[in-house]
């Protein structure tokens, strides 16, 4: 068993890091699973280098929304596509 001493007070509180606990540390290389340091830094996803939507803010009343996000994931892509078909379809007129 380590004979670290923990990281918190008497209290349960987290305490303040002293030289001797730097003076402890490992680089992250040493300690961690190669798979695990690959995935480091790593970013999963990020802005679109180009966007293909505009971003909009939509008021619309608390039961229409309610039943629109019901239709579960997607909904907002579903709602799109449900607009541009009334647009297409001379329902709504495009300015």
């Amino acid at each position: 068993m380590s004979k670290r001493m923990p990281m918190t007070d008497a209290d349960g509180e987290v305490r303040e890091i002293t030289a001797e606990d730097l003076a402890a540390f490992r680089p992250a290389h040493e300690v961690l699973p190669a798979g695990l340091q690959a995935t480091l830094g790593v970013r999963r996803r990020g802005p679109q280098k180009e966007p293909t939507k505009a971003v909009t803010t939509l008021r619309l009343d608390p039961d229409i929304l309610a039943a629109l996000k019901a239709t579960g994931p997607g909904w907002q892509t579903r709602v799109n596509d449900a607009l541009r078909a009334d647009i297409r379809a001379g329902r709504i007129r495009a300015a």
